[in-house]
Parts: C-alpha cells; sequence; structure tokens
C-alpha cells in the first residue's frame, strides 16, 4: 500500500509538471486507473486487496542540447523500494552512447535514490550531466557519433477497447493493418481487442488513425519496442522485421461469440490462441488473471 501511494503522488506530480502528451504519454492509462482505484479504495480498509498486476508506464521526451531524449519508464510493484525500470532512447546517440548513458544513470539512482522516487531526479541528473557525457565518452562512441547508424524499432501494439462492434470501424481496422503492412488481429466484441505488428512508424501510424474515432474508452495496453540496427539494404530489414513477427498476416479472429447479442468471445480460446502465438503473458496484462 505504502508503495502504491508513493506510485500514484509521483506520477500525479509528473503530470502537473509535464500535462501535455508531447512532453509526458502515460502508453498504460488503464494500469494508471487501477494503482488510482486501488490507493483510494485500500486506503479505508484495514486490510488491504493485493495491488493490482499491470504496471504503470509512461514516456518522458524533452529536447536537450539539440536532441530528442525520451525516458521510457515503468514502475514495479515494489517501487520505491526498488529502482524503475528506465531506458534511454535518443537517435542522436549510438547505441553503444546510449548504452553508457544508462548505465550511468542507473548508477547514479542505484546510489542516490534507494527506497525513495526517483523519475523527476532521473530527468534532473540527464539535464544536468548530459553536456559533459557527450564530451568524455569514449572514442569508438564519439565515431559512431559522426557516422551513426540509423536505428529501427520493431514495434507491437496491444490495443484495448470498451468494445468494437461498428462494421465501419471493423473494417477501418483491417484495411489500415493491411495498408500499412501491419500483422496481428483484431478482436470485436465487448472488451474489443487489436494487437499490430511492424516497423514503429507503421504502428505509431495505425494507433494515430484508430485513436481519434469515436469510442467509449480505447487504450494502448501494452506496447514491445525491440530496437535493432539498420542493415545495409531493404531486403534485410524485411527480413529482420519478419524475423520478429508472432502473427502471418492480419485477421479479424472470432472466438466462440455468445451472450444476449452475441458479443463476448470466449476467452478461453482466446488465451489458447495467444499461447500457440506465443504471447500468453499478454493475457494477464488486459485481464489481470491468468490465463487457463
Amino acid at each position: 500500500m505504502e508503495c502504491a501511494e508513493a506510485q500514484l503522488a509521483e506520477l500525479e506530480l509528473l503530470l502537473s509538471m509535464f500535462p501535455s502528451e508531447e512532453e509526458l504519454e502515460i502508453t498504460d492509462q488503464l494500469s494508471v486507473d487501477q494503482l488510482r482505484d486501488y490507493v483510494e479504495v485500500s486506503g479505508s480498509l484495514d486490510s488491504p486487496p493485493p495491488p493490482p498486476p499491470s504496471r504503470p508506464q509512461f514516456l518522458l521526451k524533452h529536447r536537450l542540447h539539440g536532441m530528442e531524449f525520451i525516458l521510457s519508464c515503468s514502475y514495479p510493484s515494489d517501487y520505491p523500494k526498488v529502482l524503475p525500470e528506465i531506458a534511454i532512447r535518443c537517435c542522436g546517440l549510438s547505441r553503444a552512447q546510449q548504452t553508457q548513458l544508462q548505465a550511468l544513470l542507473s548508477a547514479h539512482l542505484l546510489n542516490t535514490c534507494q527506497g525513495e522516487v526517483c523519475v523527476l531526479a532521473a530527468v534532473d541528473w540527464l539535464k544536468d550531466n548530459l553536456e559533459d557525457f557527450i564530451k568524455t565518452s569514449s572514442p569508438a562512441a564519439a565515431a559512431q557519433q559522426k557516422d551513426p547508424v540509423e536505428e529501427v524499432f520493431f514495434t507491437r501494439l496491444w490495443i484495448y477497447s470498451h468494445h468494437i462492434y461498428n462494421k465501419s470501424k471493423r473494417k477501418n481496422i483491417l484495411e489500415w493493418s493491411r495498408e500499412l503492412g501491419l500483422s496481428g488481429f483484431s478482436m470485436p466484441g465487448k472488451p474489443g481487442i487489436v494487437c499490430v505488428e511492424g516497423p514503429q512508424t507503421s504502428c505509431e501510424d495505425f494507433w494515430s488513425r484508430v485513436k481519434v474515432l469515436t469510442w467509449k474508452k480505447i487504450m494502448i495496453r501494452h506496447r514491445e519496442d525491440i530496437p535493432f540496427d539498420r542493415p545495409g539494404k531493404d531486403e534485410a530489414i524485411v527480413q529482420s522485421i519478419d524475423s520478429l513477427r508472432k502473427f502471418t498476416g492480419f485477421e479479424e479472429a472470432m472466438f466462440d461469440p455468445h451472450g444476449n447479442r452475441g458479443n463476448h468471445m470466449d476467452l478461453g480460446q482466446l488465451y489458447h490462441f495467444l499461447n500457440e502465438k506465443g504471447c500468453c503473458d499478454v493475457f494477464q496484462i488486459y485481464f489481470g488473471i491468468e490465463g487457463k
């Protein structure tokens, strides 16, 4: 309970300091809502229930010394007793420099912030130390910085909607995913689930189109970003991306629809489908329970 209260307090502070999505993007809004509900309800109980299994995830975006930086943050359930998971992304730095910078940041947080919330401290440390780091980073990293290798991200988005009934929306989801070369599946009904995977730019394009449609509730429930250096030929890029896919093509998946309106899917069959694709862990992320 103490950890949950500290996490929520830090999140609310960050949201007040960085109110726009261009500065702070919550990538898992449902987990934040669950955390807030847990703190509010458990505060009045003598024996609080177990904390929600989902983990708040968000992106902090800053421009420093002419470069765009993204801090990808995730809270373990026992944060701040342990450090958060923070990954640094910056296309202006080489892979070696990003790894080196992240190691220095982790060491600083371990020495100064153990047991305390520290995301804002991570941002401040980056602002204070970036210029010196760039000047003194290893010669090999500096050489890479002069001739940087463009980095490609393979992305998999797990999207959650309160429901997907509308035939036009279902058609859009199918057409846009195929137009953008994305694989995955959509499950209509209540709730509605969409998974798209492929080049990060294509996934972001798909999400930008889908989220502006009229929804009762829609969010990115979970995302996976896998970086790799751009190979020398376009054919090699396609092969690298295809090797990371867990789905072949894009399909609308139905799992024994039932209920008064025929809009509820058999979640056991959904779990079996995800398990076959090597994605069964996402079932608990969606529904808060282990599948079977």
